[in-house]
């Protein structure tokens, strides 16, 4: 059922942010405050029995649910952002984009050394924003106890690339 609202909701843009890539649109989704509520049950019911300790969500829409899925479990969020973006010391990562490359930061001080960790993001596509994730969450001492993604583009296979990090990953819709 919510498969196949995320699927009407979602909208396609063509040549955002460069030409030849189709950009998955969530904007839609969040103009309805209750398919928003909806995933965030979802999300919820899934993390049952994982044991976390805080859910990490990137910038900038791993934010939205991210955010919303930690308050509705009362755990801690820890947001990964782009470099430049975090006022106290940082980690920093590399990585590479299906059109380009960046770095993302998360604060040193961010959860102690065996935190069980959820890292969500909007949406899986080459999996390069997970994978500098999950490399600077396992420099840091911490384990991933599951991926969560509101959307995964499965013929670009990021879920292969992650699944060495750790092989609970979840989507709410595939395309």
């Amino acid at each position: 059922m919510i498969e196949q609202k995320l699927t009407e909701a979602v909208r396609d843009i063509l040549d955002f942010p460069k030409p030849g890539i189709v950009f998955k649109d969530i904007t839609p989704i969040l103009q309805d405050p209750q398919l928003c509520s909806q995933i965030a049950d979802v999300f919820a019911e899934k993390c049952k029995g994982l044991e976390l300790d805080a859910i990490v969500g990137i910038e900038s829409r791993g934010f939205l649910f991210g955010f919303l899925l930690a308050n509705k479990l009362g755990l801690p969020f820890i947001p990964i952002r782009k470099e430049g973006k975090l006022p106290a010391e940082t980690f920093k990562q590399m990585y590479e984009l299906e059109y380009g490359s960046s770095s993302i930061e998360i604060h040193k001080d961010a959860f102690k050394p065996g935190a069980r960790l959820l890292v969500h993001d909007d949406l899986l596509a080459t999996g390069g924003t997970i994978i500098a994730t999950s490399k600077l969450i396992e420099k840091m001492g911490g384990k991933i106890a599951a991926f969560a993604f509101v959307i995964s583009l499965d013929f670009l296979n990021g879920k292969e690339k992650i699944k060495h990090y750790c092989d609970k990953i979840f989507s709410l819709v595939s395309f």
